[in-house]
């Protein structure tokens, strides 16, 4: 048995990623802020996922879903941080308090639950995966708070990476581009973006590694570019 913490299992690519661990055997927590559709999502998928409502920007709501978890399943062997948040603007007409939700969510979030996370992972010599994004790497216009972010997510799950490897928890981080999502308010439906099934995916495998091996990053680009207008 083996059992995972997914962030922002409401919907998206968090929803994909708790579906396809649940459908591979895993048992599942799910955790967001949107207690109704969580508690949906686990009544649909059934035995072996368990609804734990709370906000990734709070430490004790963390320690909230891993112990509800503990007590489920007795154990934590794959923590998934996936929530996170887009506010796309220049930088003169972003907010300070835009800006903050943005950090809190995309980068104090994964710190938190790491940190809530890690002596259940410890016990289980776990792995911790992290969707990052290819904005970590490469700004763009518009995208000061959530470059920034991504960014910061990169460098501080790279040092928890050297730091936890030798006790045996194998950090990953996943860098999607373009996810046919909601995200940011774009519309879903652009055949040519990413499907959420395919980060999920990338999840997987980097969960299902054998223990002596540990892929630390992962890109993930759609074949396609997006088609021109005009």
């Amino acid at each position: 048995m083996r059992v995972a913490l997914v962030s922002g299992a409401s919907r998206g690519i968090g929803e994909a990623i708790a579906r396809l661990l649940h459908a591979k055997g895993y048992r599942v927590g799910l955790f967001a802020r949107d207690g109704r559709r969580l508690e949906a999502l686990a009544s649909e998928l059934g035995e072996g996922a368990v609804a734990l409502p709370g906000d990734v920007r709070s430490f004790a709501d963390w320690q909230k879903a891993v112990a509800g978890l503990l007590e489920a399943y007795g154990q934590l062997d794959l923590l998934v941080n996936n929530a996170g948040i887009g506010v796309m603007k220049p930088v003169a007409e972003l907010s300070e308090e835009e800006f903050r939700q943005v950090l809190e969510v995309n980068l104090v979030g994964p710190f938190l639950g790491l940190k809530a996370a890690l002596p259940a992972l410890l016990a289980s010599r776990g792995v911790v995966v992290n969707i990052a994004s290819l904005a970590g790497k490469n700004a763009f216009k518009g995208g000061a708070a959530y470059n920034a972010s991504k960014f910061g997510l990169l460098g501080l799950m790279g040092a928890a990476m050297l730091e936890l490897r030798e006790a045996g928890v194998r950090v990953v981080n996943i860098l999607p581009g373009s996810v046919d999502t909601g995200f940011a308010g774009n519309t879903p439906g652009a055949s040519w973006k990413l499907s959420p099934l395919d980060v999920a995916q990338a999840v997987l495998f980097a969960a299902e590694m054998p223990e002596r091996a540990m892929v630390s990053e992962i890109e993930l680009r759609p074949t396609h570019t997006a088609p021109r207008v005009g």
